[in-house]
């Protein structure tokens, strides 16, 4: 009896100390799969580890009972981790970080995001972030519908470029719609693994949450899942095994230039969440693979840049549009594929 009453005082505990960070329910179709293995595929920045511990704390619950890392998740559990403090989204703490402002004014804000700089918080990157710093930089911003201060759109943490923040509510409502109503203009480059066949073509399909990795996105060409989405692109310079390309969204989805291009077979050089961190294209030959590394070692990222981007502006109702060069990491790693091609017959 006195181990139930312990039991017991437990659970209360757990519900009224600690706070819901993530839910999921797993798919009816879901084989039996641990519970870190299944949590690690759908939290970003999650280790094993991370999730052990959490485990052990009695954090994780599966249909509302603590469970063991080794837990097996089936169809249909519902899967809960908790913790001991709020969510990100009650820890925005202002942080005094060197911001690379490219334009502002009462309404916005147009900043040139480095590659490594999470724009938000989430699970693993409660500090250091875009949003971090411009709490600091500002007093009050503006809520989205997600609840993110200023935020209109974003980009991936390992991805560089350019980034609007809303500073009033109205200029929040005006580029928000003007981005859902495609009236925004973005370009990106990228360096792709392989020749890309055609000069320009345009990538049209769903994309929505890998199946099985809950982390990636993956194209689901019938429509039958996902969101629509549509990347144009066009040839910047072949360089042999890897090809220099401009990229424009028509859509705003997670990964959208990632994943549309893994889907054509050109994926991002050095893109490790979509296999663009080995070498896809080339020889076997011990330079080559020599070479590919020390690339590697010099772009540590996905090649991606978001160099240009224009809207009309909220008050103003001009069209303004900014641009932000190429950082170096990704001017260096192209001029070694330029020299490189330059002495190869391909």
């Amino acid at each position: 009896m006195e181990k139930e009453i312990n039991t017991r005082t437990d659970k209360e505990v757990l519900d009224e100390q600690f706070y819901e960070h993530y839910a999921f329910q797993a798919d009816p179709g879901q084989d039996p799969l641990r519970v870190d293995k299944f949590l690690m595929n759908r939290i970003e920045n999650a280790t094993r580890n991370k999730i052990q511990k959490a485990a052990k704390s009695g954090a994780i619950l599966v249909n509302e009972n603590p469970v063991k890392s080794n837990y097996r998740v089936k169809g249909g559990d519902q899967v809960r981790v908790l913790f001991t403090y709020p969510p990100y989204e009650n820890l925005l703490t202002p942080e005094a970080l060197s911001l690379d402002i490219v334009y502002e004014d009462n309404e916005l804000i147009v900043v040139n995001k480095k590659a490594g700089i999470v724009v938000h918080p989430g699970y693993g990157n409660y500090s250091g972030t875009l949003i971090n710093g411009l709490l600091h930089h500002f007093e009050n911003l503006p809520l989205n519908s997600s609840n993110r201060p200023g935020l209109v759109h974003r980009i991936d943490k390992d991805t560089s470029g350019l980034v609007v923040v809303a500073k009033t509510d109205k200029s929040m409502v005006n580029l928000s719609k003007q981005f859902r109503d495609k009236t925004s203009t973005r370009k990106y480059i990228a360096l792709v693994w392989g020749d890309v066949k055609d000069d320009e073509g345009t990538v049209e399909g769903h994309i929505g949450r890998h199946p099985k990795n809950r982390l990636q996105m993956t194209v689901y060409p019938e429509g039958d899942s996902g969101k629509i989405a549509i990347t144009h692109y066009k040839i910047i310079e072949r360089l042999g095994y890897v090809t220099l390309i401009e990229c424009s969204l028509e859509t705003g989805r997670t990964h959208q230039i990632r994943a549309h291009m893994k889907f054509i077979g050109h994926t991002l050089f050095n893109d490790a969440r979509y296999g663009g961190d080995v070498i896809l294209k080339g020889t076997t030959f011990t330079k080559y693979k020599q070479f590919v590394q020390n690339c590697f070692s010099l772009l540590p990222r996905q090649a991606l840049h978001a160099q240009t981007l224009g809207f009309e502006h909220p008050a103003q109702k001009k069209w303004i549009d900014f641009e932000a060069p190429l950082p170096e990491d990704m001017k260096v790693t192209i001029n070694k594929w330029r020299n490189y091609a330059q002495h190869k017959q391909f």
